[in-house]
């Protein structure tokens, strides 16, 4: 079974302590799309300190608190994509200017009327760029453990910008993955 197996839209992937790239430190990445030529996501606890009313005006007051941009990679960062929790019932496939993810998490078309969407929606967050791999590297970053592969729920998509997803994902997977949530920082903090 290759290592990537498990990757799929809706799943996290949780950085290992022992990831040292700048980018993904601690992250927690929602997947958006995998296909065998490549995977996207977005990273969902980097805020910025970008308001969203800044760059997006009509969608500024509509997104969920903080209402900045989150930095969701460092592809394209000059590229918006927002993540919708959608309220129970909606479906996604049935309403112009959704794209659905999993279960109740969707993609929001930003040319689309506000007004429109916002009644279908619980919480939505802007992300500015996204986190991508070609063909196998991603595999090859879980067989070397940088990542570890679990089930997301669609609140992760919303969490605000003073809570530790990373440590609140870790947690909730039961042992030993939990203990992982306890890894400081700074190891020289310990």
């Amino acid at each position: 079974m290759r290592p990537d197996a498990e990757v799929e839209p809706g799943s996290l992937l949780v950085a290992a302590p022992s990831l040292n790239d700048p980018n993904f430190t601690r992250t927690v990445v929602y997947i958006i799309d995998q296909r065998p030529e490549g995977t996207l996501g977005v990273v969902l606890n980097r805020p910025s300190e970008v308001a969203v009313v800044d760059v997006l005006p009509p969608w500024g007051d509509r997104v969920t608190k903080p209402q900045c941009i989150y930095v969701g990679g460092p592809v394209e960062q000059k590229t918006a994509l927002c993540l919708a929790a959608l309220k129970a019932g909606t479906d996604p496939s049935e309403v112009e200017g959704l794209v659905g993810v999993q279960g109740p998490v969707a993609l929001i078309d930003l040319d689309a009327e506000p007004d429109d969407l916002m009644p279908l929606v619980r919480g939505l967050r802007v992300f500015a760029g996204y986190s991508g791999w070609g063909e196998g590297q991603l595999a090859g970053e879980i067989e070397r453990g940088d990542w570890m592969v679990v089930t997301g729920l669609a609140d992760d998509v919303l969490v605000g910008a003073n809570v530790d997803l990373w440590g609140r994902v870790l947690r909730r997977q039961g042992m030993p993955l939990a203990l992982l949530s306890t890894y400081p920082k700074d190891v020289r903090d310990n």
